[in-house]
């Protein structure tokens, strides 16, 4: 739902419950993304040889030389090179650093840590669009109405596709006029819509036609914690289905965004985002197909930046919880429909 996310997470603060992991992963995640920029920590005990190589002091010199350029020079620079130069100066300055890292690094023995082998291959887009009311009360129920899925090739930075279905709402069967104005999926659309089960099922069918989990790596990808940790918890429970086993690990971008351009959670919007990369919102606000191409092409810059885009969240017995950098990369397994619940 876009930026639409933080109204209800607003709402739904006064329910610490649900959020006292999603808070401390927050806290971890403004302390991490406040630093100051390009600021390294002291290598430890164990890892000092491997910062040992002379590489990494010219890394260092070339990131000093770059912290100091104006963004006109920045600019210039990236142009000299064939880099994009649109963003905000932060981010020309982080894009100008990755590309000599990555060129030193490839002159080294530590060619292998950059290889593509560290990318998923394909990038699932997930942004729900669901039920909701102008003020939320206490306990409501959001059912998702639109499920979109834009798929990302981490190799040639391209959408290869996308798949889109309205999801029938059985709970709050009638829409509110404000659910419709903010969405524009009308009353006549969801009427006609499948239900949630059989929606999953086409998603699960698409993936599969995509050899997504068998032959290629792939990993899904959300605009913040809300898409899979509240709107698709909440439509298994509404639907009697167990919770899809290939979502529950996924890329939060919001994190991932903040920490790789050193940002602050205030500036992980996703029109804030798409600004500080000199890009525009393309489409619709709020249809959730639109909001997932544009997700996209935030995904796809970062990756051309040099990111590095891994699984950062995850649901364990039903609660959220953050996945460590230092854990193994992991793609999603194959999917498969979830069976009823008992």
């Amino acid at each position: 739902m876009g930026d639409q996310k933080e109204n209800i997470n607003y709402q739904d603060e006064n329910q610490p419950k649900h959020n006292v992991q999603e808070k401390r992963d927050t806290a971890a995640q403004d302390k991490q993304c406040c630093t100051p920029d390009e600021k390294e920590k002291p290598p430890s005990a164990s890892n000092k040889s491997e910062f040992s190589d002379p590489v990494y002091k010219e890394i260092a010199l070339a990131n000093g030389h770059i912290n100091r350029m104006s963004k006109i020079e920045l600019s210039a620079k990236l142009a000299e090179l064939k880099l994009e130069t649109r963003g905000v100066k932060d981010v020309l300055k982080k894009r100008l650093k990755s590309y000599y890292k990555k060129q030193k690094l490839m002159q080294t023995v530590q060619t292998e840590s950059i290889s593509n082998d560290t990318y998923y291959k394909y990038i699932c887009v997930v942004d729900f669009e669901a039920t909701c009311e102008e003020s939320n009360p206490p306990g409501y129920l959001h059912e998702i109405i639109e499920f979109p899925v834009v798929l990302v090739n981490t190799h040639t930075l391209e959408i290869e596709d996308s798949f889109q279905e309205y999801v029938k709402p059985e709970v709050n069967s009638q829409l509110s006029d404000f659910c419709v104005q903010l969405t524009g999926i009308t009353q006549e659309t969801v009427d006609k819509a499948d239900t949630f089960p059989n929606v999953l099922q086409k998603v699960v069918d698409w993936l599969k036609e995509k050899e997504l989990g068998t032959k290629h790596k792939y990993a899904v990808l959300t605009d913040g914690s809300w898409d899979m940790s509240k709107f698709l918890n909440i439509q298994c429970h509404i639907s009697h289905i167990r919770y899809p086993q290939f979502a529950k690990k996924w890329i939060n971008i919001r994190k991932a965004y903040g920490n790789f351009y050193k940002v602050p959670r205030t500036q992980t919007k996703l029109t804030t985002m798409l600004g500080n990369l000199g890009m525009k919102y393309d489409g619709r606000p709020h249809c959730g197909l639109d909001d997932s191409r544009n997700i996209a092409r935030i995904a796809m810059r970062m990756l051309q930046d040099g990111c590095v885009l891994r699984v950062n969240e995850r649901m364990h017995a039903g609660q959220l919880m953050s996945v460590s950098s230092k854990a193994p990369v992991e793609g999603a397994p194959p999917p498969h429909c979830p069976h009823s619940r008992n």
